[in-house]
């Protein structure tokens, strides 16, 4: 089940439930939430790609990336309220 956080050039920016035990990311996806949709890992000192499966136009993506890494300490803070302190890891850059 899905967590929306934030609807960007109308794409929605969500959590998945089941992803708790995996390290800080999030989903973008138009249309319906899936939780195999583009993934962004939030890392130690940014954002990464971490696959387009939603298949964004790259003139889109680097926008999302952009709107991501501007919004990274607050997507921090979000998944710590939603998953628990105990569930931060982060991808190494």
């Amino acid at each position: 089940m899905p967590s929306a956080l934030l609807d960007f050039l109308g794409y929605a920016i969500y959590f998945w439930a089941g992803d708790k035990d995996e390290p800080i990311h999030v989903h973008v996806a138009k249309g319906r939430p899936t939780p195999d949709a583009t993934k962004f890992w939030i890392t130690n000192s940014g954002v990464k790609l971490a696959n387009n499966n939603s298949q964004i136009p790259s003139s889109d993506l680097k926008k999302i990336r952009k709107y991501i890494t501007e919004g990274r300490s607050e997507i921090i803070t979000s998944w710590i309220d939603y998953f628990g302190a105990g569930k931060v890891k982060f991808v190494e850059d």
